[in-house]
């Protein structure tokens, strides 16, 4: 069982980050890693201010290989002993940095991968994610355009083409599952093999809820899939099946943005509102195990890759960031 003992929070000076913004519905501009050999966790947010971005930690060091001239929308870190830093733009713009974790974040290599339309158009979200088993390989997704781009490194591989605009997109887990995308398009749930050519490599659809919209998914290791959207439930599938395993309804009082299974006991999971709730339990008895809240909206959520570190990045500039761990929850304040 988890439970919650502490809640402490950080306060990022206004001028390290100065007049944030969530830039979408579904906001994903934080990232969170955790230094697993003495459980240190280092904490990336973004400086959202034009003409130039940089990415700093909230200690103030800069990481000069992140800089961009559109507004960040994703951000996310992969790795242990390696940190990959992955960003990308309004207009797809993709750049990737390895960072050397044990040292003081010394920058190992950094590639940058221009949008496949030169950036033509109109801005929109963007978002990406690692592949879990080959993290060379990653998917980045573009609203307006209704595609996902895969790319090994800075070589492109293959475009899918969506049907809706896409809201979230994420790798299924396992050493089977590497080239299997799961992909929230308006009020489905889409699940594409990129090695497939048949129907553009979509495999399977699913329908969300009538009339509503999903924007946020997330796998397991043990391969189930949960989406939440504007029905305020959280849904978890069998892919063996295509069926519905448990559906937590009134999960949260607001729309769901934002989904995680725990690392540490996978029959619970983690769902952010469209405010500023985060909430833990259990999905097959819609049980609420515990929940915190921040001080405003969020402008980002994310989970670690690997264990229970959660953190939420609030519109007043604090940061929540919670270890989670078996009978234990404790809040550190970074």
């Amino acid at each position: 069982m988890l439970s919650a003992r502490s809640l402490r929070k950080a306060s990022v000076p206004p001028s390290l980050l100065s007049d944030p913004s969530p830039g979408c519905l579904q906001p994903t501009r934080l990232a969170v890693h955790v230094r697993q050999w003495r459980r240190r966790i280092l904490l990336r947010v973004l400086r959202l201010r034009l003409p130039r971005l940089q990415a700093r930690d909230i200690h103030g060091r800069r990481d000069a290989v992140q800089r961009k001239r559109e507004p960040v929308d994703s951000y996310q870190c992969a790795g242990d002993s390696c940190l990959i830093l992955g960003t990308v733009d309004a207009y797809s713009h993709l750049i990737v940095s390895r960072l050397d974790t044990v040292a003081e974040d010394i920058d190992r290599a950094s590639y940058s991968v221009p949008p496949r339309d030169s950036g033509v158009g109109e801005g929109s979200w963007a978002g990406l994610c690692f592949s879990p088993t080959h993290q060379s390989t990653v998917a980045v997704a573009r609203e307006l355009c209704k595609s996902i781009d895969i790319y090994d490194q800075d070589i492109h591989i293959r475009s899918l083409r969506a049907l809706w605009c896409p809201s979230s997109v994420r790798f299924a887990q396992g050493s089977e599952s590497s080239s299997i995308l799961t992909i929230t398009e308006g009020p489905q749930l889409s699940i594409w093999d990129f090695r497939m050519h048949n129907n553009g490599g979509c495999v399977q659809r699913i329908s969300g809820p009538t009339g509503g919209i999903l924007y946020s998914v997330c796998t397991s290791p043990s391969g189930l899939i949960a989406v939440g959207g504007t029905d305020r439930a959280v849904t978890v599938y069998d892919p063996r099946r295509w069926s519905a395993l448990s559906r937590w309804v009134g999960c949260s009082k607001y729309e769901i943005t934002g989904l995680s299974f725990s690392s540490v006991d996978q029959s619970f999971i983690y769902v952010q509102g469209v405010d500023y709730e985060i909430t833990c339990g259990r999905w097959r008895e819609s049980k609420c195990a515990f929940s915190f809240r921040g001080d405003s909206n969020w402008l980002g959520f994310s989970k670690c890759a690997n264990t229970d570190v959660v953190a939420g990045w609030c519109e007043s500039g604090s940061i929540f960031v919670a270890d989670v761990r078996q009978d234990l929850l404790s809040v550190i304040g970074v």
